[in-house]
């Protein structure tokens, strides 16, 4: 498993795997051996060995941690990027572990996922914001349960060998998948799916696309561009939309935490000035969750210096 792969340009950033495809089955391999057991002691080695031999990859983990814990340096500074690194590998081989064994191989609890499922049994429609957090196909036994079609704004780079939990299965993806590439954006399947009472997944700390589509928002002191996706969708649909969080609490362990609801006015679609309030919910959301779990936040790339080809 490993880190992802971006260019030292931000907009270049890519999701492509920095990984080989015999290092990818390989560790595949050791899942179907015997699950987690035998593939997490692997990491160590591997973890070691970018944190150490490949600076490049080192440094992509300083633009986030060196704001979250900006007196960092030294030993404390190299610990913190090896925390992180192994935060996310972990959660690859997590994710390949629901893609192998079925998603009940973690143990996963929603507290508040009653209401999650209320609000999608409403019919009105659902979107669910999610991020670069922990592992969040943990909660693809929960989205299974919520009785109304999902749809996922997914966009897999051309040649990336790093598969998505689905394709280990050899089963069809259960969720519809809505290409960010395509026509739009994906905007107008989003918005009829939604104006059908079904429910959308989308990504609310990545931007990939045109500026003007984003709001500066401070984040961890300095102001970041957040794309407006989700907050257009729900101020033209009149969706609520749920701000998720799945976070790791132990070697086979989730908790998805339900950060938030928010309901976006209508009236506030244009400007989207309008739309800096909502936005900065979301900000503020995830600014708690670094203060609670620094790790679990797993941005490479440098998100406060975003220029005008991303």
């Amino acid at each position: 498993m490993s880190i992802k792969k971006r260019t030292e340009t931000t907009e270049n950033w890519s999701s492509r795997s920095i990984g080989t495809g015999w290092q990818h089955r390989f560790f595949y391999f050791l899942i179907r051996l015997g699950g987690r057991h035998i593939a997490y002691p692997f990491l160590y080695p591997v973890v070691l060995y970018y944190l150490i031999f490949r600076p490049d990859q080192r440094r992509k983990s300083r633009y986030y941690l060196d704001r979250r814990f900006p007196n960092r340096r030294g030993f404390a500074a190299l610990k913190d990027s090896y925390r992180m690194i192994m935060g996310l590998s972990q959660s690859l081989v997590d994710r390949a572990l629901v893609g192998i064994c079925g998603p009940r191989i973690l143990h996963t609890e929603f507290p508040k996922g009653e209401q999650l499922f209320n609000l999608a049994a409403t019919g009105k429609g659902l979107i669910i914001l999610t991020t670069h957090v922990g592992c969040w196909q943990a909660a693809m036994i929960y989205l299974s349960k919520l009785e109304r079609p999902v749809h996922m704004l997914m966009q897999q780079d051309e040649g990336d060998i790093d598969r998505h939990y689905f394709e280990h299965s050899g089963e069809k993806n259960p969720f519809h998948i809505i290409d960010p590439t395509g026509f739009l954006g994906g905007t107008l399947e989003m918005v009829a799916a939604l104006k059908q009472g079904d429910v959308v997944c989308i990504m609310g700390d990545r931007l990939k696309g045109a500026q003007e589509n984003s709001l500066a928002v401070d984040f961890l002191g300095s102001p970041v561009k957040f794309p407006l996706a989700g907050w257009k969708l729900a101020a033209v649909t009149g969706a609520p939309l749920a701000i998720l969080f799945p976070l790791k609490t132990g070697p086979d362990h989730y908790s998805i935490d339900l950060a938030e609801v928010i309901n976006v006015n209508p009236k506030d679609a244009r400007p989207l000035q309008r739309l800096h309030p909502y936005l900065s919910r979301y900000v503020k959301s995830l600014e708690n969750l670094c203060a609670k779990e620094p790790y679990q936040f797993f941005n490479f790339y440098d998100m406060w210096n975003q220029d005008e080809k991303i």
